[in-house]
């Protein structure tokens, strides 16, 4: 069985101490590939690092997180800018907007969304979007840039049906992770109604660690448990969760 985490932070802090280990836990529960969403500045260089120690299984994104898009955004964008023009990229992300953490910088994260939006369609790549508290707000910046070539994934997906359904009718996937396995979520409902199709699996690690770790750091080890919640909320096989959602990672990200 082979599984891509569209969505892990393994560059942080969390994993200074067994980063080698963990990852090698990954592959053996069949991780193949592990997509680096940016921070900003402050982490670029840990993330690149972490993708030239393991090439052939991290990938990075590059851009700027909302919650990054501060008084200095226009700098932040503009090292963004420089590494977009100096090397390839899997997608740029993570970028969108966040009422969770921040309401004082809307303007900023606005900016920078809709700015970091306009290079995804300049390089053709795809965008990963964090929408916390602000999945509306972010279904509507897309459908205004949407002209037919705008791509991505709504990282961290734990909406509504109708939310679900407004994403695909944009062309964009659900990226799905451990909250699918939280008693109260309410999201294995949703996905019981969806194609899978629609879906990316990830892990946002070392955040929202999936049931029965959650409480301690999450890892793409537990990638699997995420895939096998899905399988029961679908009443398929975890293969078939695991071979779909491989496939459309590789086609939204345009992995070989």
């Amino acid at each position: 069985m082979t599984l891509i985490d569209s969505h892990t932070h393994i560059y942080l802090p969390e994993f200074d101490s067994d980063r080698a280990v963990m990852i090698e836990r990954a592959l053996a529960n069949g991780v193949e590939n592990l997509l680096l969403p940016a921070i900003d500045s402050s982490t670029h260089d840990k993330q690149l690092e972490v993708e030239a120690t393991y090439p052939d299984r991290c990938l990075s994104m590059m851009g700027l997180h909302p919650c990054s898009a501060k008084e200095n955004v226009e700098e932040e964008l503009a090292i963004v800018r420089g590494y977009l023009e100096l090397r390839s990229f899997v997608a740029i992300g993570e970028i969108g907007l966040d009422l969770y953490w921040d309401k004082d910088h809307l303007d900023q994260q606005y900016l920078a969304f809709e700015r970091q939006i306009q290079w995804a369609l300049e390089f053709d790549l795809p965008i990963v979007i964090h929408s916390r508290e602000s999945m509306d707000r972010c279904i509507e910046v897309v459908k205004k840039h949407q002209n037919g070539k705008l791509r991505g994934v709504f990282h961290c997906f734990s909406g509504s049906l109708e939310s679900a359904k407004r994403i695909i009718d944009l062309g964009f996937y659900l990226g799905i992770g451990g909250v699918a396995t939280y008693k109260n979520a309410g999201l294995p409902a949703v996905l019981e109604q969806l194609s899978l199709e629609h879906l990316l699996l990830e892990t946002d690690a070392p955040y929202l660690t999936p049931v029965p770790h959650r409480g301690k750091r999450n890892e793409p080890a537990y990638l699997k448990l995420v895939a096998e919640k899905i399988a029961e909320s679908k009443f398929c096989s975890v293969q078939e969760v695991a071979e779909q959602t491989t496939a459309n990672a590789r086609q939204l990200f345009r992995l070989t």
